[in-house]
């Protein structure tokens, strides 16, 4: 449903502005973090952290979703819960309330009675944001919307949005952490099948005024279903050291002989590195964030991004995957594509998003077990598999 993709865009404008708007001001930046409690928290991570701004994005996209398509919400699955505790410690559930004063009040009681601040962030919420792309006018598509699901992640990478540094250099057009890494996720998928129709990534901090030092972002969009695939990016082409990057007009035989190029993080496996150098080279980037590092391969930065750990998830993956579903690629499990047969005549283990891990408890039941790998070119996919396994074998020998 093609007005269903206007809005999820329109509002993750909106939830951008938030987040930007959080990030003003580092004094009553620092009043808007808590610690995630068990059950909340990602294992990858000692000390995990939620901020008021990630709940305020994900009440605000539940709830204009709502507001526009009634019966949506229920099928709205996001990362964080909407409790927040304030220095007294009162529980306070955040939501979006039906005036600009009543949120206002609300925020008040998170942020300790600083009524300016809460006032601030309360008109950033209720202000209405417009948002087109002419791309979108020329799609009529129907999709019940009783068959669909959205996860949402509001502020991935909360990591570097708390670290909030501005001046991280890009290694090739690829930021290996800062705020460019901070992404806003939207993904739509299938509920009955799990597979993944429209994406949205928002990127808030793309670019930053020297004078007004005010952020502007940039946002990608794709949708993918029966037959129609369409994508923000179509007609784009993606420079990198300003000269033009493979798209995917290449041709295939261009594309055969190319090296590859990966994004990893910087928590990746041992044995996976060493196996990704010998494929890969030198062109191996480490960055932040998963929503970020989709992004790169969405953006053709690089050809792989490959995790091998099980500290991704649902609301991490959804958004890229259906973004890159659009454009002939896709996400797969890495570790069933490690172990299948290539000349089984199977098809790649595609991640899907309507089932928990059975056994699991807390955020695990929705991780990706066994890992994932982003890519844009089923043939690169495979050739880069083939060279992966090859290089992996004689490693897990050693070992």
């Amino acid at each position: 449903m093609s007005e269903i993709l206007r809005e999820l865009l329109r509002v993750s404008e909106k939830a951008a502005n938030i987040a930007r708007a959080c990030r003003q001001q580092e004094a009553l930046f620092q009043l808007l973090i808590e610690e995630k409690k068990e059950g909340e928290k990602n294992k990858k991570f000692t000390v995990d952290f939620k901020t008021l701004a990630d709940v305020l994005v994900q009440e605000v996209i539940k709830q204009n979703m709502e507001n526009k398509f009634p019966g949506l919400e229920k099928n709205i699955f996001g990362e964080e819960s909407n409790e927040f505790t304030n220095d007294l410690g009162e529980k306070i559930t955040i939501k979006l309330c039906s005036t600009e004063e009543e949120t206002a009040q609300l925020l008040s009681k998170v942020l300790n009675g600083n009524k300016s601040a809460a006032e601030a962030l309360a008109k950033v919420v209720h202000q209405d944001v417009a948002f087109a792309d002419p791309a979108l006018d020329s799609i009529v598509i129907n999709i019940p919307q009783d068959l669909i699901g959205i996860w949402v992640d509001p502020i991935d990478s909360t990591y570097q949005y708390i670290k909030g540094s501005a001046d991280t250099q890009s290694n090739q057009g690829i930021f290996p952490s800062g705020l460019q890494c901070v992404t806003i996720l939207i993904g739509v998928y299938d509920i009955q099948t799990g597979v993944p129709l429209m994406g949205v990534i928002n990127q808030p901090f793309v670019s930053r005024d020297l004078n007004t030092l005010r952020w502007k972002g940039q946002c990608y969009w794709g949708l993918s279903y029966m037959g129609t695939n369409i994508h923000s990016l179509e007609h784009a082409i993606c420079k990198r050291n300003g000269s033009e990057k493979r798209t995917e007009n290449s041709s295939p035989e261009s594309e055969a002989s190319s090296a590859f190029s990966a994004v990893i993080s910087t928590s990746e496996k041992e044995s996976i590195k060493a196996a990704l150098a010998r494929v890969c080279g030198d062109r191996i980037f480490r960055a932040a964030g998963a929503g970020y590092k989709s992004l790169c391969v969405v953006q053709g930065l690089v050809d792989i991004y490959i995790f091998s750990e099980d500290t991704t998830f649902k609301w991490d993956s959804c958004a890229a995957h259906a973004i890159l579903r659009a454009m002939g690629g896709g996400m797969v499990d890495m570790k069933e594509c490690l172990e299948r047969n290539p000349d089984s005549g199977l098809d790649l283990p595609q991640l899907l998003y309507h089932r928990e891990n059975q056994g699991a408890a807390g955020v695990d039941r929705w991780a990706n077990k066994g890992g994932l790998i982003a890519y844009r070119s089923r043939e690169r996919l495979e050739t880069f598999l083939s060279l992966l396994v090859q290089h992996l074998a004689p490693l897990e020998t050693q070992a």
